[in-house]
């Protein structure tokens, strides 16, 4: 199958990913995400004083969620063009937003044997991330 030329893959890709973390957000949302992350901000705090993780509200949540994703889509046409500098971007993006973030959720969920928010779109957001990382490491042939 063509996917385009060489610029077209990463935006595609890029679009791919963007979604996906849209999913997540959403599966993270509708499974009380955010009294999960507040508990642990709250254990982390007492075990490390000078590290201040704020406490979120659900609407917080949304709309730091809301911008960074709008920020990332409205990247994608820069993605197409094949920037360098969005294409050094998605590294860190796929690497922690994907990649770590993916992994995490089902990690914590075999760890705490339960199933944490998020965890149902993990696994297509961890592949979102490797093949988001995979094109932004990719050389033009």
């Amino acid at each position: 199958m063509y996917l385009g030329d060489f610029n077209q893959r990463f935006g595609i890709v890029w679009l791919f990913f963007g979604y996906t973390l849209a999913l997540h957000v959403l599966d993270e949302a509708g499974h009380d995400f955010v009294t999960v992350f507040n508990s642990n901000a709250l254990l982390i705090r007492r075990a490390v004083p000078f590290l201040r993780i704020p406490a979120l509200t659900q609407q917080d949540f949304m709309g730091i969620m809301a911008l960074f994703l709008t920020l990332l889509l409205a990247l994608a046409p820069l993605a197409f063009r094949g920037l360098k500098w969005v294409r050094g971007l998605a590294i860190p993006i796929s690497a922690i937003g994907g990649i770590l973030n993916g992994t995490m959720h089902i990690l914590s969920s075999i760890y705490l044997k339960r199933m944490m928010p998020g965890v149902y779109s993990s696994p297509l957001l961890l592949l979102a991330g490797i093949l988001l990382l995979r094109r932004a490491l990719e050389k033009e042939k």
